[in-house]
């Protein structure tokens, strides 16, 4: 009898320990940041998984990608490299899709941004920080917003540019740079008279695409985080930090 219970209990402990959480890793966009941190979090309350991120330029994180990085997810801050993972190999076909549309500002927490066209075009500040245009989408986008205003050889002696979105907008807040480009989920919180939001016309709609990697097809846990990106829940908060949803989102 000693022996059948002790196997009894056995049975009943085994479950416990084929049920332990797992772990998702997930590259993301710099910009998406604050909302990939809520969302992990409101998917490790429902399921009890965990998600570790890493943030940084799209195009850096792509040739980390390539080069055979264990990323699980990858979260764009395009619409180009996602596909572009599922044409190389990287990616599963079938499983991209938009999560969000970003939004482009100019932030300057020491200027009055009600027009920060006019703030632009007077050209009275000393240095305006952007994200790498090669490698971070939105930093292409602040390059074709500067274009289009037809001030890309008056303000190019002055333009920093960060590794990402992120350092871009250190440099402002650190004071390095008096106005920067920026996303709008960044400054989200930050009094309207500082962010200016340039008009939607003005650059290439921002789809941030999402892709279930190679690395994670086999993983329920990552298949299961790609679904929760896709929830009501994480409309929530997509849409908190100034996002649009995307059509498929």
């Amino acid at each position: 009898m000693i022996r059948v219970g002790a196997l009894v209990g056995l049975m009943l402990v085994l479950p416990v320990v084929q049920a332990s959480a797992a772990e998702v890793s997930v590259a993301v966009a710099a910009n998406f940041t604050k909302p990939a941190e809520e969302i992990g979090a409101a998917f490790t309350a429902e399921t009890g998984d965990s998600v570790t991120f890493s943030f940084g330029a799209t195009g850096a994180l792509y040739t980390q990608i390539s080069q055979g990085a264990p990323f699980e997810v990858f979260l764009s801050a395009d619409n180009k490299r996602p596909k572009l993972s599922v044409t190389e190999g990287f990616g599963v076909e079938g499983t991209v899709f938009t999560y969000a549309v970003g939004k482009v500002v100019l932030y300057a927490p020491g200027l009055d941004m009600t027009d920060g066209a006019a703030v632009l075009a007077a050209n009275g500040f000393q240095h305006i920080a952007i994200a790498d245009p090669k490698t971070a989408p939105y930093g292409a986008a602040a390059e074709e917003v500067i274009g289009k205003l037809g001030l890309a050889e008056a303000l190019a002696p002055k333009v920093v540019t960060g590794e990402n979105i992120s350092q871009a907008l250190q440099f402002v807040d650190s004071g390095n740079a008096e106005l920067g480009f920026v996303a709008l989920s960044q400054v989200i919180d930050k009094p309207a008279s500082q962010v200016w939001r340039v008009p939607a016309e003005d650059y290439t709609p921002i789809l941030q695409d999402a892709v279930l990697l190679k690395t994670g097809e086999g993983d329920p846990a990552a298949k299961a985080f790609v679904e929760f990106l896709k929830s009501d829940a994480a409309k929530v908060i997509i849409e908190k930090y100034g996002y649009e949803m995307g059509a498929n989102g």
